[in-house]
């Protein structure tokens, strides 16, 4: 029987006011990155979701999937990915756990520059630090319009992360692949509307919606994911039902 994540995989916080150091610098992009990329053309974008852009309108934004290496200090070994944790004052899905990035501003020359832009501003990522891979399929956010396009990135050049606006963000975070793909972390999550998802438990936080959709839809492409049971389901704990909307 598989036992629980190992405690070497840890989830890194920066907490409201820490910071999270910064791993090396100069790293070769690991392949399975670019096969990600060489894949995404030959997938359709209703693999990623079923909810997808309408004809017209909705609001342009970009959030950044940023992978790179494990944070100054830590034992464990392999590619980590960049989260945050919404402010739990906030109008719409506070406390959400969720990629860096938001709207599109009139400045931004395109989704690429409006991810890296909202990264920057929300943790203290460079954008001059990062890679850019690809930029998967825009997919649709109905509750809020959002027509979201997802821009892959390896961190080449790691920085600091840190909460930069405390109305946004409440903390940062840096997830081990190794401890997102342990089957003992993944189980299916119940909405009281009748949403029923792929989650992750991260410590005493929870990824799930869009962003744990996403993101275990590129583990799976890039060949990644480890067989865990979906039959095991969780209802939705009441501090994710808390849109004041």
């Amino acid at each position: 029987m598989t036992g629980p994540a190992p405690r070497s995989a840890r989830v890194v916080h920066s907490g409201p006011t820490g910071t999270i150091p910064p791993g090396p610098a100069g790293l070769p992009r690991p392949q399975w990155l670019d096969d990600v990329a060489e894949r995404v053309p030959s997938v359709d974008a209703h693999w990623f979701s079923r909810f997808q852009p309408p004809e017209e309108g909705g609001r342009e934004s970009a959030v950044l999937m940023l992978f790179g290496p494990p944070p100054a200090g830590e034992e464990a070994q392999g590619e980590h990915v960049v989260l945050i944790e919404r402010s739990h004052t906030m109008r719409t899905q506070p406390a959400q756990i969720a990629f860096p990035g938001g709207s599109r501003d009139p400045e931004d020359d395109d989704s690429v520059h409006t991810a890296l832009r909202e990264a920057e501003e929300e943790t203290g990522i460079d954008p001059g630090g990062v890679d850019v891979v690809d930029v998967l399929p825009s997919l649709y956010l109905p509750p809020a319009n959002f027509v979201v396009a997802p821009v892959l990135g390896w961190w080449a050049a790691p920085a600091p992360l840190s909460v930069r606006d405390p109305a946004e963000v409440h903390e940062v975070l840096s997830v081990p692949i190794s401890h997102l793909v342990h089957p003992e972390t993944r189980f299916t999550v119940t909405h009281p509307s009748g949403f029923v998802g792929p989650a992750f438990q991260l410590d005493h936080l929870l990824l799930w919606g869009f962003t744990a959709g996403l993101l275990s839809r590129v583990l799976e492409l890039a060949g990644l994911s480890v067989e865990w049971d979906e039959a095991r389901r969780r209802p939705l704990p009441e501090i994710y039902l808390r849109d004041r909307r």
